[in-house]
């Protein structure tokens, strides 16, 4: 089963130089590599070109975001199946063919492996990624040990650090939304291919190792926000966000109150989320249309692999995510139970 192995760079010189030599190791001659640079100012094109002459290089003439260059590096790829890898990684033997060995289920359309944090290679990044049912995503089994999560499942989105797909499924569902730019692409991505009627999976073995360590840097709220609104308005039907408008509500006072608790001098972010949703409204409305052509199945079927829970403690503050656990769990338990109930289609 040969792949195209795509990594999308921008300024990732640093992890290159450790990524690539992993990737290189224990690939076959079969299989393809690739970097698109996304117009990276730090020299990484020229140094991949001459230090790497067996790796593909596509080279773009703008930073598009993450999801446009995946969609560049799928558009040059010639093999059949397509795996995304983050440069702050590194893989061990092995790691390609458990990316590739669910495909012999032809509901199959996306997988995802056990990414294991760089500092700490006993702790989980990320399992495949939870999603809540006001959109928000985030790391499945943060923290825990691998044997917490031993078995291959279905999940309800990958994670874009590492995943792998069908080259007929990505046609079918157009690639990544590129409009994303960065976060949330990857959840996006997964909605749509379980709307079509596919699944998202999760193996457990071999792992991925990530650079990973939680960042609130400038933009990161405003993309987060839009794109969660974005998320919820191309993928969901007008029914289902009426009835979803509580547990909605419910998620801003979360995101408000924590914004203005930890990052109060970032609360424009947000608000440029909402007015970027405002000004593009016909842009989303057209882009909806799309997504809903591929529909095979209902609202309730998607939002039943959602969780009513939020991982409050991934923003390492422990002692407010304790009592927010305390007195939002239960709300949003009930929220959810209801939306499920009333959601017929």
């Amino acid at each position: 089963m040969p792949a195209s192995v795509i990594l999308v760079n921008y300024n990732g010189r640093a992890y290159l130089e450790r990524c690539l030599p992993s990737v290189l190791s224990t690939v076959t001659p079969e299989d393809e590599v690739m970097v698109v640079d996304n117009s990276s100012t730090d020299g990484s094109a020229d140094w991949v070109a001459e230090e790497f002459p067996a790796v593909r290089l596509i080279r773009s003439p703008v930073n598009g975001g993450f999801g446009y260059g995946c969609n560049l590096g799928a558009h040059y790829a010639s093999r059949e199946y397509l795996v995304f890898l983050n440069p702050d990684t590194t893989v061990v033997p092995g790691w390609l063919d458990a990316l590739l060995a669910p495909f012999s289920d032809p509901q199959v359309a996306l997988v995802t492996p056990c990414i294991m944090r760089m500092d700490d290679p006993t702790r989980i990044n990320t399992a495949g990624n939870d999603v809540h049912l006001t959109g928000l995503a985030f790391c499945r089994g943060a923290g825990m040990p691998l044997s917490a999560f031993p078995t291959s499942e279905d999940v309800a989105a990958i994670s874009g650090a590492a995943f792998s797909v069908r080259r007929d499924i990505w046609d079918i569902l157009g690639g990544i939304d590129d409009s994303f730019f960065l976060y949330m692409e990857d959840t996006d991505l997964s909605w749509r291919a379980w709307l079509a009627g596919f699944r998202c999976r999760y193996v457990p073995n071999p792992v991925v190792y990530h650079d990973y360590a939680l960042r609130f840097g400038e933009g990161k709220f405003f993309f987060q926000e839009r794109n969660r609104c974005l998320l919820l308005l191309k993928n969901l039907r007008w029914r289902t966000l009426l009835l979803l408008i509580p547990s909605l509500l419910l998620a801003e006072v979360v995101t408000w109150g924590f914004l203005m608790m930890h990052r109060p001098r970032q609360w424009r972010e947000k608000v440029r989320a909402y007015l970027w949703v405002v000004r593009n409204w016909r842009e989303i409305l057209a882009r909806r249309r799309a997504v809903q052509s591929l529909r095979r199945v209902r609202d309730r079927d998607l939002l039943a692999r959602c969780t009513p829970y939020l991982a409050y403690e991934q923003t390492g503050y422990t002692t407010a995510a304790r009592w927010a656990h305390r007195l939002l769990d239960p709300l949003f338990w009930l929220l959810y139970r209801i939306t499920l109930y009333l959601v017929r289609w």
